[in-house]
């Protein structure tokens, strides 16, 4: 049935086919929203994907449509609670929205409701679980966004990554998950953790899904275009490269051959020591900031953070200054050693997570293979299509040069298109 297309009985639905729908006159964005409310009350009391829920909507003309996008509750809404994960903040009303949330009322999206963070985006596991297999965590700290996406309740929604973010819950839920290059969308409004690292982005179902929501978003030329062109990727060898278990690297292996498969190139190569060593310098950037950015909540409401945040916060303020500039020289020598990595290469290849979601919810997982390119500000890609014995999946991670967002969204759906034929022929 033409419904069961649009909105097929569990996993996410295709923002692009449903736009198309809309776009046709086959389907209104009233039925839309009502749809995915239903959903919510539905399914999200066994998730836990939702802080706050809009349950009339509002949206205007635009290139979204009316389309229901979940908002990540480490953004202001005026309209809605923001309480950044942490009881500090409960109740809290901003005026104004975060710039990204205005930018998508106004390309048309219809706010339906904030999506779970962990404690100031940080480490602490929300309560949120993996709509997969409810046993498993859907990672962090955009657990909520990456959730309700992968289980059908919004067809989009805005995450945050300041180490692995985006990439590693869209890996755990069989999503797609973008990270753009650095600043391309704005953080304004937005709870500051790292001022040098935060990075918001867009999850969805699938690459061509992203591409469509990012392009409508940004007004800049990210939709995918009907190309067939040949790309040269390059399976990177990280340093942290066999800390992924034996399933994430055999994973790696098959969405390599099906590139090959495809008509790509693929390489194998090494990362530069300047990458190695800035990857290193990741936390003394993020700590010390987030002692700065967070100093008012650990002056006066000590008991109100939880531990592991604390802890991090003071010995943050323990970094001294010269050795934050010391990790901040660090990452600009590796910021300049990139543009060399891609000699002759479109996009690398890596692991998304070192597996699947982890069983239970006291970790949100690892983000080792994640927090390099935050840190270099590349932009990302999480492509889903590879799975574990245990049926969770296995995420690939697409990373272009800087400022090439546009290459690194064709060169995922390149991949992701690789495995789909993959899948098919076997």
């Amino acid at each position: 049935m033409h419904d069961e297309v649009i909105f097929p009985a569990s996993g996410p639905i295709r923002l692009t086919r449903l736009a198309k729908a809309i776009g046709e006159g086959e389907i209104t964005a009233q039925n839309v929203v009502q749809e995915c409310l239903a959903r919510i009350i539905a399914r999200d009391p066994a998730i836990g994907a939702f802080a706050a829920i809009q349950h009339v909507p509002q949206w205007r003309n635009g290139p979204l449509l009316g389309i229901p996008i979940g908002v990540k509750d480490i953004f202001d809404t005026h309209d809605l609670p923001t309480e950044y994960g942490s009881a500090i903040f409960a109740g809290h009303r901003p005026s104004v929205d975060a710039a990204i949330v205005a930018m998508l009322r106004r390309a048309g999206a219809a706010i339906i409701g904030k999506t779970v963070t962990t404690e100031f985006a940080f480490l602490h596991p929300a309560a949120t679980r993996n709509p997969l297999n409810l046993a498993h965590t859907p990672g962090g700290s955009s657990s909520g966004s990456a959730a309700a996406v992968a289980a059908g309740m919004v067809l989009a929604a805005i995450g945050t990554q300041t180490g692995g973010s985006i990439i590693r819950p869209a890996s755990y839920c069989g999503i797609a998950g973008y990270k753009p290059s650095f600043r391309l969308l704005p953080t304004t409004g937005m709870k500051t953790f790292s001022w040098s690292l935060d990075t918001a982005g867009f999850f969805a179902a699938t690459v061509a899904d992203v591409a469509f929501l990012a392009a409508a978003v940004t007004g800049r030329p990210l939709a995918l275009e009907p190309a067939h062109s040949r790309f040269t990727f390059g399976v990177l060898q990280q340093a942290v490269h066999h800390e992924a278990d034996n399933e994430m690297l055999a994973a790696l292996e098959r969405a390599a051959q099906a590139l090959s498969r495809a008509g790509h190139a693929v390489q194998r190569m090494a990362e530069p020591a300047e990458w190695g060593a800035a990857r290193n310098a990741h936390s003394t950037l993020q700590d010390f900031e987030a002692a700065l950015a967070l100093g008012d909540e650990l002056d006066r409401f000590p008991d109100m953070l939880s531990d592991r945040l604390r802890t991090t916060l003071e010995a943050g303020r323990a970094i001294s200054p010269a050795d934050f500039d010391t990790a901040r020289r660090t990452a600009r020598l590796a910021r300049k050693a990139s543009p060399a990595v891609f000699d002759g290469i479109d996009a690398l290849l890596t692991p998304s997570a070192p597996g699947a979601a982890p069983f239970g919810l006291a970790s949100t997982g690892d983000s080792k293979f994640n927090k390099l390119f935050t840190l270099l500000g590349l932009p990302a890609m999480n492509v889903p299509g590879l799975n574990a014995q245990n049926g969770l999946p296995l995420g690939m991670q697409v990373i272009a040069p800087f400022g090439r967002d546009g290459l690194a969204l064709q060169a995922a759906n390149a991949l992701e298109s690789a495995l789909r034929s993959a899948d098919h022929a076997s």
